[in-house]
């Protein structure tokens, strides 16, 4: 079988600022950015993975979310509990000093763990992810 994952979706409270972060404190490309009446369809991508369009979702009443849903996901998101993310890097302790220069929020600096050197962050709206670099196979 051949699949691949070519989209995904980071729920943001404000899609602006989240494209501002994504592209200007994690360095990702724009891909897409159309409107289609109120609905605004951003996508970026990581610059060392242009395959995959991770789509900049705003949580707000829509076609596709009621109100009582999206003030429930806001709270979820806002509050950093929604969902949890991982980035690599070859280079984690340079990734995080530029990131942290740019105004990243981060739980701790980068730490050695049995599985290689990892931090955590989160972006603009609330969401956390690792930044991890990995151990070469021996």
């Amino acid at each position: 079988m051949d699949i691949r994952l070519t989209h995904t979706c980071i729920y943001v409270l404000d899609q602006e600022r989240a494209l501002d972060f994504y592209v200007n404190k994690l360095g990702f490309k724009l891909h897409t950015d159309v409107k289609n009446g109120d609905f605004r369809w951003v996508t970026v991508t990581p610059p060392e993975q242009p395959e995959l369009e991770i789509s900049l979702m705003p949580v707000k009443e829509s076609h596709a979310m009621d109100k009582a849903t999206a003030e429930a996901l806001a709270t979820l998101v806002r509050n950093g509990t929604f969902g949890f993310g991982s980035f690599q890097s070859r280079d984690v302790y340079a990734a995080y000093e530029e990131m942290h220069a740019k105004g990243v929020e981060f739980k701790a600096p980068p730490k050695k763990e049995f599985y290689g050197v990892s931090c955590n962050f989160k972006d603009d709206s609330g969401n956390w992810f690792s930044l991890s670099e990995t151990q070469p196979k021996k």
